[in-house]
This record gives C-alpha cells, sequence and structure tokens, in this order.
C-alpha cells in the first residue's frame, strides 16, 4: 500500500526537501504541500493523504489550528488524515495541544531523515509516534503545570478493568506493546487488544491520546 503525504511548513526549502526525501521511498508518495495551515486543510481535503507533516509554527493559521481543523472536521467530511507534527523545538505548548487535539505524535526538524521516513510509516500504519523521550517529557512537563484531573477525565477511568488500567499505565509510561507483554506477563496479541480496548471505551484516537489522559486524569504523575 502507497502513503499518501502532504507537507506543511512555511519555509520553501524544508518543504522541497522532506518531499524529495519522502518521494524517493517505494512506499510512500507526496499528494501536495502547503506553505501555512490554511493551505494545508485546503490541499488535504482535495487530495485526501494518509499523513500530514505539520510545522508548528506558521503564518495565517499555525499547525496547532489547522490539526484541530483536519481531525475535527465540519459536517459531510469524513476524511481524518493522521498528523504528524515537525517542530524544532523540544518542549513546545502547541506540540502538547496538537496531541491533544488527536495528532498522532511529533518530531524535531533536525531528526535524521531515515527517522522521519520511518515516522510517517509508523503513524500511517495507526500507531503514536511516542518512542523518543522527549515526546514523553513534554507531554509530563506540561501536564504538570496543570491541576490533575478531578472530573471526567479521572471518572472514566472507572470504565476500565484492573487489567486495562495496568496496560495504559505502562503506554503512558512509553512502554511498547512487546515491552507490556513482557512486564505483565502476557501474548503481545493480548496487549494489543487490551489496548484496543482502552481506547475504545475512553473514545481516544490512538495512544498519543492515550499518555495524554493517563497524564490528565492522574493515573500517572510527571516524573513516575
Amino acid at each position: 500500500m502507497t502513503i499518501r503525504v502532504v507537507v506543511v511548513d512555511d519555509q520553501a526549502m524544508v518543504r522541497a526537501g522532506f518531499a524529495a526525501l519522502l518521494a524517493a521511498q517505494s512506499d510512500i508518495d507526496v499528494v501536495g504541500d502547503a506553505s501555512d495551515g490554511a493551505q494545508g486543510v485546503e490541499v488535504s481535503r482535495h487530495t485526501r493523504p494518509d499523513v500530514v507533516l505539520m510545522d508548528v509554527r506558521m503564518p495565517v493559521m499555525d499547525g496547532l489550528e489547522a490539526t484541530r481543523r483536519l481531525l475535527s472536521p465540519p459536517p459531510g467530511v469524513t476524511h481524518r488524515p493522521r498528523v504528524l507534527m515537525l517542530t524544532t523545538f523540544d518542549v513546545d505548548d502547541y506540540v502538547y495541544e496538537a496531541l491533544r487535539a488527536g495528532a498522532s505524535g511529533f518530531l524535531l526538524k533536525d531528526a535524521p531523515p531515515g527517522d522521519l521516513v520511518a515516522a510517517v510509516r509508523v503513524v500511517a500504519r495507526g500507531d503514536a509516534l511516542l518512542a523518543p523521550s522527549v515526546t514523553r517529557r513534554l507531554i509530563a512537563d506540561f501536564v504538570k503545570q496543570r491541576p490533575v484531573g478531578r472530573g471526567k477525565p479521572a471518572q472514566r477511568l472507572k470504565e476500565l478493568t484492573e487489567r486495562e488500567t495496568e496496560v495504559l499505565t505502562l503506554v503512558a509510561r512509553g512502554y511498547s506493546n512487546q515491552e507490556i507483554a513482557q512486564a505483565l506477563v502476557l501474548a503481545e496479541q493480548t496487549v494489543k487488544t487490551h489496548v484496543s480496548r482502552v481506547l475504545t471505551k475512553l473514545d481516544l484516537r490512538d495512544r498519543a491520546q492515550a499518555v495524554v489522559f493517563a497524564y490528565e486524569s492522574g493515573l500517572v504523575a510527571p516524573g513516575e
């Protein structure tokens, strides 16, 4: 299956470089690009990509608002691409808010080329890009500045079984399915089933939102 990608960045050379790198891959097709968030939303609505590489800070419309519009489209618009945020900053509240809006993760612009290609493939197959420790640190830093959820987030934890709660805790700590399986002495397929049930019960898009939820509900505390 070919992965359809749109690149959104206000720097022309950055857009061209990312597009050339991705287009050189046999399984990736760059179907459009844009210089700001508003154009990015428009181009994505027309080309229906699988993944949108979205810069965080841009004129006209930033990446956060563009992400919200792509992932919470108006009635009649059914296509929702995966969004991979690009940033030059390793700690940026825009990125945190983008994860809350449903972005599947983020990548630093100075990451090695191979990491960018791998990130697109990871996000395209429905996983969240949470492997870099900076992602978990970013979430922890910003949740630490907010009060622990006492209302709906904490109440919604009661919908989970004890095992599902254990799995969510390890997901929030950055464990992969394989690592969770080893920690809990379960088959990896069983872990995948638990993760899927957690996402369904809590109405979460992917693992990125699950991590944010775990921190905001108080299930996991920053620094643990």
